[in-house]
Parts: C-alpha cells; sequence; structure tokens
C-alpha cells in the first residue's frame, strides 16, 4: 500500500540540461552550501563549475568533487585566471581524464565507481531491468503488510533517519555528509529531498532519503532494521522511489559509490536493480606554481589510476 497523504511538490522550474550533473555539481548543493555556511565559488566560464574552498592545516585548498573537466588544460588556466593560481587544487572528475599527469597533477587516489540507474517512464521495462533476485525480494517484499510513506524531509536535527546514519558511519568508519548539511539540502531546496518510510503496522522497519536536482537524483541515506530486512523492505522503499521519480520526470538515479570490498551487500543491491557502473576519475592534486614541471612524476604514479 503507498499512502499518498504527504505534500509532495516538486520545483518544476528548474532547468532541463541535456546531461545530468553529479550532485556535488549542482545548483541545488550549492544552495545548501551556502545555507549551512559555506562559501563555494561558483564558476561561469566552466558552465557553473562549483569550487569549494577549505583549509587543511591552515593551508588553503580548492577542491572540484565530480566535476565535468571538459578540455582539462583550458579548465586549469581558467581556474587559474579566477584567482587559483597559488591555490593547490584537489580534482575529483567525473570520469577519467588521464591527460592531466601530462600537464602536471598528481593522482592521489585510484578511481572508485559508482552505479547509475536509468529509469525509463515505462514501469514494466523498469522493473523487467531488474536482477532476478532482485525481482524476487521485491515480490517478496510486494506481499507483506507493509505500508510505504513518502514525505519531504523534516527539518529536524534528531530525525530518526539521521541518528541511524550517524551511529552507522561510527560503526562503520567511514564518513559522509554531516546531519546539518542534509537538512540544509531539505530547506534551501523545498521539496528536493524525498523521504520514504516502510512500516508494518504501527512500526517503523526502513527507510531512505532521496536527494533530487533538476533531471536527475541521488540516493543519500538508507536504514533498515532486522525486521525491515525479513521483509525486503528497503526493496519496496527503492522501487518505490523508482516509480515516484519516473513520475515526476526524473531520467537518471546516482546510487552512489559501489563499494565492493567494505561493503560488498550494498553494492549487490544497488546493481540489482539494474544500473550501470561507471568509473570516476580518481583524485589528483594540481599545484599551479609548479605545473608541466610535475608531469613526468605523475606518469610514473598514472599506472595507479588504471589510466595509463
Amino acid at each position: 500500500m503507498f499512502d499518498l497523504s504527504s505534500a509532495d511538490a516538486m520545483p518544476r522550474s528548474q532547468s532541463r540540461a541535456a546531461q545530468i550533473r553529479a550532485l556535488p555539481q549542482t545548483a541545488e548543493f550549492t544552495a545548501a552550501l551556502r545555507l549551512a555556511g559555506h562559501d563555494p565559488f561558483v564558476i561561469d566560464r566552466l558552465q557553473n563549475t562549483v569550487v569549494l574552498r577549505r583549509k587543511v592545516w591552515g593551508v588553503p585548498l580548492a577542491m572540484l568533487n565530480r566535476a565535468d573537466l571538459g578540455k582539462p588544460g583550458r579548465t586549469l588556466e581558467i581556474l587559474q585566471e579566477e584567482g587559483l593560481e597559488r591555490t593547490p587544487i584537489i580534482l575529483s572528475p567525473e570520469r577519467p581524464v588521464p591527460d592531466l599527469a601530462r600537464l602536471g597533477a598528481l593522482p592521489l587516489m585510484t578511481p572508485a565507481s559508482v552505479g547509475r540507474l536509468t529509469l525509463d517512464p515505462d514501469r514494466d521495462i523498469r522493473r523487467a531491468g531488474l536482477e532476478q533476485k532482485w525481482r524476487n525480494r521485491l515480490s517478496h517484499a510486494e506481499s507483506q503488510p507493509l505500508r510505504v510513506t513518502r514525505q519531504t524531509m523534516p527539518i529536524k536535527p534528531d530525525h530518526w533517519l539521521l541518528r541511524a546514519d550517524a551511529s552507522q558511519q561510527r560503526q562503520r568508519r567511514y564518513r559522509s555528509w554531516p546531519a546539518a548539511l542534509t537538512l540544509a539540502y531539505a530547506q534551501a531546496n523545498p521539496g528536493c529531498a524525498k523521504l520514504f518510510e516502510a512500516h508494518e503496522g504501527q512500526e517503523r522497519v526502513a527507510g531512505i532519503l532521496v536527494l533530487t536536482h533538476g533531471d536527475g537524483a541521488t540516493y543519500h541515506i538508507a536504514h533498515s532494521t532486522d525486521r525491515g530486512k525479513a521483509l525486503s523492505a528497503h526493496n519496496l522503499l527503492l522501487w518505490s522511489a523508482m516509480d515516484w521519480l519516473s513520475s515526476r520526470g526524473i531520467r537518471q538515479l546516482d546510487l552512489g559509490v559501489l563499494n565492493t570490498e567494505d561493503a560488498a551487500g550494498l553494492a549487490r543491491f544497488k546493481l540489482g536493480t539494474g544500473a550501470s557502473v561507471e568509473r570516476l576519475g580518481g583524485t589528483w592534486l594540481f599545484w599551479p606554481p609548479l605545473g608541466r614541471r610535475l608531469a613526468p612524476l605523475a606518469r610514473l604514479d598514472l599506472k595507479l589510476m588504471g589510466q595509463a
């Protein structure tokens, strides 16, 4: 059963870009950062690329997270022309850019992979795209006495899903968004943070939070109790979110990084939706004063990035 009692209007005035941007490069994310007290730098000469600026051990850094670098040489020139000529720049491109080594950027981290799910407007086609085991779990959940609700994420710092996510981060020793930024996203972008919850009777057994941005959406936070896992509630929630997103004209769902070593089960769950695996561009350091003088060293390390 699906409960439609909650208001779920989503702004329809968002621009329809031909290429769907990753969440960190969207106007919605920029608005959330500003509301949370950060000062992102948006470069209109680079198609409104979002640059984060912060200090690490007193050293100012500029960071481009999941940016489309286009022509990397020209991108680095523009960054320097925009006032970053003496600032170390951390580059995490949306796709592999081996030319960065030739330009003197040093590889820091090997590329991760993300799951991207195309949301076909035809529900039958979407269901046929599920892997068989995933579809079986969905059918199992649909046969259970589960009720799914949907609402805009409440602006509550002590919300149960935020507390569950913080606890999970501590247990598994990883870091994600701070709760304050998640709430800022919901507040700065009304209707763009959607909370789906599964209930068995009066008991809440699972929840997921999806963030929308233009024609795209991102799977942000999820939690399921042991009872929810037994009922396959997570499958039902994500399927419900896919249905709703598609009905709103969302064309792509970013399922986030696929960690096959520390979270193999979650990676399998994401890929069971029929999502494709797409490799990101790794993480690089570029320091303008040295520029191409570091290119020989960078080429030695390029094999670490799997881009040689």
